[in-house]
């Protein structure tokens, strides 16, 4: 890995903003179409992420993906560090440090986020929202491992899985839930629970310092999880049982 971090460093400056730039535009053209288009979500006992919690639509044209994927799509534009990708990646503001440096900046001021982009100050209630969101996720996931009622998985379960878990990282690494455990607290041994609440300060920093990470990884898994079940839909594909 700190190898790959090595590599990754002496690419030319404007590599890491243009990757950003096709994941996160190729990610939000599939999404899109997933979201608003796509007719089918599940295949047996695997439910699309996109469809997580599973919600009847009031009416015929209205995606039921559309009335939950808001949530996990405003907790990840809103999260501090997708924040910094796209504000640098979009907007070159700045697009790199190098960039600064070297006065490529197209703004020469920073002026906070303020303007259309104050309202990425409710990401701490995007975070409750999502919260439950992943709970139901455990509850696919869960699911997945009881086809018909008895005990057994298949790539598609374990799949689902690994995308519960890589999503439980990243939003128990974010900033607001860090706050959320231990934040605003001068004294641990003056409250009620406190030294448990500092152990519990302590994980989450811990993993706080991969967030980055674990914002790609669950990127990419729910991304997977969906087309997999989609293959599945459409007969490509078999989902192969292992127990």
């Amino acid at each position: 890995m700190s190898s790959i971090a090595a590599a990754w460093k002496k690419l030319p400056w404007w590599v890491e903003p243009m990757t950003v730039v096709i994941v996160l535009a190729g990610f939000g053209i599939y999404s899109f179409i997933v979201v608003v288009f796509a007719q089918h979500s599940s295949y047996h006992d695997l439910l699309s992420p996109f469809y997580s919690p599973h919600v009847n639509s009031p009416v015929s044209w209205l995606s039921p993906a559309m009335l939950v994927a808001w949530i996990p799509l405003g907790f990840r534009i809103t999260c501090y560090y997708y924040r910094k990708a796209y504000y640098r990646a979009f907007f070159w503001d700045p697009p790199a440090c190098v960039a600064r440096a070297q006065n490529l900046e197209p703004r020469h001021s920073y002026n906070g986020e303020r303007g259309f982009f104050v309202w990425n100050n409710i990401h701490r209630y995007f975070l409750y929202a999502s919260s439950i969101v992943v709970l139901f996720l455990w509850y696919d996931a869960i699911r997945a491992f009881f086809p018909g009622g008895s005990f057994g998985f298949s790539i598609g379960s374990l799949i689902l899985l690994i995308n519960v878990i890589l999503l439980s990282m990243y939003t128990g690494s974010c900033h607001s839930f860090r706050h959320l455990i231990g934040g605003g607290k001068d004294c641990y041994t003056c409250i009620r629970g406190g030294m448990a609440r500092r152990k519990a300060y302590g994980w989450v920093s811990r993993l706080n310092t991969r967030h980055s990470l674990w914002a790609w990884l669950s990127l990419f898994s729910v991304l997977i999880a969906d087309i997999y079940i989609r293959l599945l839909i459409a007969g490509v594909i078999t989902d192969i049982r292992i127990v």
